[in-house]
């Protein structure tokens, strides 16, 4: 058996650029999964049919890149920023109060894992910018948390390199019916995030009230209980809150709730 087959040898003739646009496009927001093509990166870097380091240099710098701009973005634009990507993210239920949450519990050393967490990881640095974290610290530990990601689907690749090169012989053997293959999971993977965020925007819209319905009850004499359910940290950068409005941390749920009445309307607002 042929160490590498003819199809490796062509990915690996366009394997740095190929792997540096993945990455970045997939940090960018694209729906285009990036462990894969490290996955095959690393079977062929244990071939030598890729240069280890420049590999490894191509994954840091598309990670930084794209997530240098999102912390800055999340640095002047703040809640605006954050809104936004989570409606641009493929997962919403994964979005800025839980990401926000593991920032108060873990501190930047969320940013280690952040990338094996879908939705975390598009939504964590412009969270980190909107929170005033310290550039340099930032890079510090989204460059950690990229080589720990990065570095993982290089590894499983080099481990077992011989049954991705039957992969890929495979997809050579299949010829253009591979790429309707390829192309016909990545569809079956963004319909499925699109469904699953369309369930929860759906959820989303039957129990929300706007700020002007709130305003307007308020006015007409009705007494909701408001509650403001953002984490510490943004409540810090953000002092603004809603007249009458309580603190509510969401982890004391649970407890805080006892005795409220359950006759009227209870609004929680977050970021």
């Amino acid at each position: 058996m042929r160490a590498v087959n003819e199809l490796a040898l062509k990915i690996a003739h366009y394997g740095i650029p190929f792997i540096f646009a993945n990455v970045l496009v997939e940090q960018l927001g694209l729906p285009v999964p990036a462990y894969p093509s490290l996955v095959v990166a690393g079977a062929l870097a244990a071939h030598g049919a890729i240069a280890f380091p420049r590999l490894a240099l191509a994954v840091l710098a598309a990670t930084l890149i794209a997530d240098t701009l999102w912390y800055l973005l999340g640095k002047k634009h703040g809640a605006f920023m954050l809104k936004l990507v989570c409606r641009v993210s493929l997962s919403p239920d994964t979005c800025v109060r839980q990401t926000e949450g593991m920032f108060e519990r873990w501190g930047l050393r969320v940013l280690l894992v952040s990338k094996f967490i879908p939705g975390f990881s598009m939504v964590a640095p412009p969270l980190a910018g909107s929170l005033r974290v310290p550039l340099a610290r930032f890079l510090l530990f989204d460059a950690g948390g990229t080589i720990v990601w990065g570095g993982s689907a290089l590894l499983l690749g080099a481990l077992f390199r011989h049954a991705v090169n039957h992969a890929l012989e495979l997809l050579e053997a299949l010829g253009a019916r591979a790429l309707l293959v390829l192309a016909g999971g990545l569809a079956l993977f963004v319909l499925g995030k699109w469904w699953q965020r369309r369930r929860f925007y759906k959820a989303l819209r039957m129990a929300r009230i706007s700020p002007h319905e709130l305003r307007e009850m308020m006015e007409h004499g009705e007494t909701p209980l408001v509650f403001d359910v953002r984490g510490r940290q943004t409540r810090e950068v953000d002092p603004r809150r809603i007249p009458g409005a309580h603190v509510l941390d969401l982890p004391e749920l649970d407890h805080q709730v006892t005795g409220l009445p359950r006759d009227g309307y209870i609004v929680l607002y977050c970021t």
